[in-house]
């Protein structure tokens, strides 16, 4: 006599591993195989797009460290303005209004030159 087993009385193949059913067993393993494949499809674009971060993250810190040295040499160069400019308020007074007073003739007689050729 034979024994009864698992499968028996079933044809050959549709059962899977550990005595369940191909048809449930394979949906089920298609699933996870269909999950996987998202999450490993989820996982690329984060990892693509943490690196693009990053690109950015250096060009943007290259931008603002060109920027500082543009700034420290522009505050250098009003310094060294602000720094003439002092000088010349303390220099002498009647040099800078004799100086004014020639450019205001100049500009006089020749307005008055132009006028009168009219």
């Amino acid at each position: 006599m034979r024994r009864a087993g698992l499968g028996e009385g079933v044809p050959p193949g549709n059962y899977g591993n550990y005595g369940y059913p191909n048809s449930g067993y394979s949906a089920c393993e298609e699933e996870n195989e269909r999950l996987t494949e998202s999450l490993r499809n989820k996982v690329t674009a984060i990892k693509s797009l943490s690196i693009e971060i990053g690109h950015e993250v250096k060009h943007q810190n290259k931008l603002l460290a060109e920027m500082d040295s543009q700034f420290d040499s522009t505050t250098g160069f009003l310094g060294k303005t602000m720094g003439k400019l002092k000088l010349l308020s303390r220099g002498s007074q009647t040099k800078l209004l004799c100086y004014m007073m020639l450019f205001s003739l100049f500009v006089f007689f020749v307005i008055y030159w132009i006028i009168k050729l009219r």
